[in-house]
C-alpha cells in the first residue's frame, strides 16, 4: 500500500513538474488566444529529401535551422511583392519577379517585361550581370553571385556598390545578406528596410506567420531575410532524366549517352572540369573561370568579374561556372546574356574560342578555337544537356507562388 501512495505522489510531482516546464513554452495564440488555447512554439524541422548521391556537407548557418514553418514563410515573403516596401501596383516588387520557377528562378529570356531575360530595379536601372538560377545553393560554399562576393570569409559591408550605409548585421556572406541587398540596391527594389519591415508588420497574415516560424508575431529585418533565405535553400533539384538514370529507373537514349561521353571526356567536348560529372550531381563545381570568350578583360570592360574580388590579376574575366541542370530552361546564356540558346553556346565551345592571357587553363581546346565538334556530336552533347532538365522542380507546388498572395 505504502508503495502504491509513494508511486502515486511520484507520478504527481512528475505531472506538475512536466506542466510547469511546457507552460513556460507557451506563449500568445497568435489567433488571439482563441477558443482559450495558447500557443506552444514547436517549429518543425525542415528535412531535405534528395538522393543519397548529393553532397551531405549544407551551407545552413547555425544561428537559422530549416524549420518548416520558416520555410513556409520564407515562400510568401519570396513571391510577396510588398516586399518593396510599397503598394502602389507599379511599385510592388519581389524575389520572385526576377527569379521565376518555370525557368528554375532564373528571369527567363521571354519574360513580358524584362526583354531579353535582362532585369531592371525600380528605378529602371538595369542589374549589372543577369540573375543566376536559384537552385541546389543550399550546397554551394564556394560564393554567391557570379563573381562569388558574397561569402561567409567576406570582411567587406558592401556599401559602395549599393549607395547605402548597412547596418552591422549586412555582412554580405550569405543567403540572408542578399535579401538586404534586393531591398535598397537601385537596380533592384530601392527601398528601405524600415519600409519593407512596416509595410510587412501591418498586414494581419503575417503575424501568425511569423509567430509560428519565430515564436513570436514580431516583424524584423533579420526574420524576413532568414526565413526567405530558407525558403531559397529548401529549392533543391534532383529528378531529371539523368538522376533517374543514375537511380537505374530509366534508360537514357543512345543518343544521350553519346552525348554524355562527349561531355566527360578531354578527347570530346571536355565540359567536365568546371561543370562537374556523374560524381558532381551539382553540374557544377562552383568555382570561378575565364571561359575564353573575350580577348580583353579590365576593370572597365567589368568591375564584377572574380578579379573584383580577389585582386588576383589570374581573375580577370573570370565568372562562376553555373550549374546545368535546368540549363535548358535558363536562357540567355552567360554572366552578359551574350547567348540566346544552348546552340549557340555549343558552337561557342565548339569553334569560337577566343585567346586571352587570362583564359583558364582548363580551357585545353583553346589551342584549337574549340572541341571542333561535327553536327552529330553537337546534336548529341544537346540531348544529354537536356536530359538534366528537372520537370518536377520547376512545377513544384512547394516552390510556387501561394494562391492567397495579392
Amino acid at each position: 500500500m505504502k508503495n502504491k501512495l509513494y508511486l502515486a505522489v511520484l507520478f504527481l510531482v512528475a505531472l506538475i513538474v512536466y506542466t510547469a516546464c511546457k507552460k513556460e513554452d507557451k506563449i500568445d495564440d497568435p489567433n488571439g488566444g482563441k477558443n482559450g488555447n495558447d500557443f506552444i512554439y514547436d517549429p518543425t524541422p525542415y528535412e531535405f529529401n534528395f538522393p543519397g548521391y548529393f553532397p551531405t556537407i549544407l551551407n545552413i548557418p547555425d544561428d537559422n535551422p530549416m524549420t518548416v514553418e520558416g520555410v513556409e514563410l520564407g515562400r510568401y515573403l519570396f513571391y510577396d511583392g510588398r516586399l518593396s516596401g510599397r503598394t502602389h501596383p507599379d511599385s510592388l516588387m519581389s524575389c520572385g519577379t526576377c527569379h521565376i520557377q518555370e525557368h528554375a528562378f532564373t528571369t527567363g529570356i521571354n519574360h513580358p517585361v524584362y526583354t531579353g531575360g535582362h532585369p531592371f530595379g525600380l528605378t529602371g536601372i538595369p542589374t549589372p550581370q543577369l540573375t543566376m538560377p536559384l537552385v541546389n545553393l543550399v550546397f554551394n560554399n564556394n560564393g554567391y553571385l557570379w563573381n562569388g562576393m558574397i561569402h561567409e570569409d567576406n570582411p567587406n559591408l558592401g556599401s559602395a556598390a549599393y549607395g547605402v550605409e548597412p547596418l552591422p548585421e549586412f555582412h554580405m556572406r550569405n543567403i540572408e545578406s542578399l535579401v538586404w541587398m534586393g531591398i535598397v540596391a537601385p537596380h533592384e527594389m530601392y527601398g528601405s528596410v524600415e519600409q519593407t519591415v512596416n509595410l510587412i508588420a501591418s498586414i494581419d497574415m503575417y503575424a501568425p506567420k511569423f509567430q509560428a516560424a519565430f515564436g513570436t508575431p514580431e516583424v524584423t529585418y533579420e526574420r524576413i531575410s532568414k526565413a526567405i533565405a530558407q525558403f531559397i535553400r529548401s529549392l533543391v533539384s534532383f529528378d531529371s532524366r539523368f538522376d533517374k538514370y543514375l537511380r537505374g529507373e530509366l534508360q537514357l537514349t543512345e543518343q544521350e549517352l553519346h552525348g554524355f561521353v562527349l561531355f566527360s571526356t578531354e578527347s570530346g567536348a571536355d565540359c567536365f572540369h568546371c561543370h562537374g560529372g556523374a560524381q558532381n550531381p551539382l553540374w557544377t563545381t562552383n568555382l570561378f573561370y575565364n571561359n575564353a570568350k573575350d580577348s580583353v578583360f579590365t576593370s572597365q570592360t567589368d568591375p564584377r568579374d572574380r578579379y573584383a574580388v580577389t585582386g588576383n590579376p589570374k581573375d580577370r574575366g573570370a565568372y562562376k561556372a553555373p550549374t546545368l541542370r535546368n540549363v535548358e530552361l535558363t536562357a540567355p546564356y552567360m554572366h552578359d546574356g551574350r547567348f540566346e540558346t544552348l546552340e549557340e553556346v555549343i558552337d561557342f565551345y565548339s569553334d569560337q574560342l577566343v585567346y586571352s592571357p587570362y583564359a583558364h587553363s582548363l580551357m585545353h581546346k583553346l589551342p584549337d578555337g574549340g572541341a571542333r565538334l561535327n553536327p552529330n556530336e553537337k546534336e548529341s552533347l544537346l540531348a544529354f544537356i537536356k536530359s538534366l532538365t528537372d520537370h518536377n522542380f520547376v512545377t513544384n507546388p512547394d516552390f510556387s507562388k501561394p494562391d492567397d498572395l495579392p
